[in-house]
């Protein structure tokens, strides 16, 4: 049995689970999220806590265990906490501002980079290099994320362009001048 799949999720106070056959909606202070689920899989509910269980055994359905749990476990804590992934950008003259809900960005290009967020995504922006990717979705903000981050990825020699916090960038050593056989 999956050790993921097995855990049971918490629901805690505030937050409300709807178990309609496969379909779950989750409802909590920050927003709503509603799910599909595939027919595999089963949902229990006792009081606020739902356990996630498979119909059979099969190598197809025992991989989709422990997603769904940890799907449903994603929902339940963006609900409630929500998610949020920060950015940072490196190199002279690059920055950031908001224009409105859109992000425009100066990277280097000979023009700037306007970004308008998901739905349900919201963006800001700290001392013009640092950009936060917030929102109740974990996937959407993470895909918003690597959008804005693709726009200008980090470059292994001087390490400029949009990385996310955190992020180590693997540096390569420039030519060697001068060096003789």
């Amino acid at each position: 049995m999956s050790r993921i799949g097995k855990a049971p999720v918490v629901v805690p106070a505030g937050v409300t689970v709807q178990v309609k056959g496969n379909e779950v909606t989750v409802k909590g202070p920050k927003g709503e999220l509603k799910r599909v689920f595939r027919q595999e899989i089963s949902f229990a509910q006792e009081g606020d806590v739902v356990t996630v269980g498979r119909k059979s055994e099969d190598r197809g359905v025992r991989s989709l265990h422990g997603l769904s749990r940890t799907l449903l476990n994603n929902m339940v804590v963006g609900v409630s906490k929500g998610f949020d992934r920060t950015l940072e950008i490196v190199g002279v003259g690059y920055r950031a501002a908001m224009d409105g809900k859109k992000l425009v960005m100066q990277l280097g290009y000979s023009h700037p980079v306007e970004i308008d967020p998901l739905e349900g995504v919201s963006i800001a922006v700290a001392k013009n290099n640092a950009i936060t990717v917030s929102g109740i979705d974990k996937q959407a903000v993470g895909d918003m994320a690597s959008f804005i981050r693709s726009r200008r990825p980090p470059e292994v020699y001087k390490g400029k362009g949009v990385k996310y916090q955190g992020e180590v960038i693997r540096r390569k050593a420039g030519k060697a001048a001068g060096k003789k056989k």
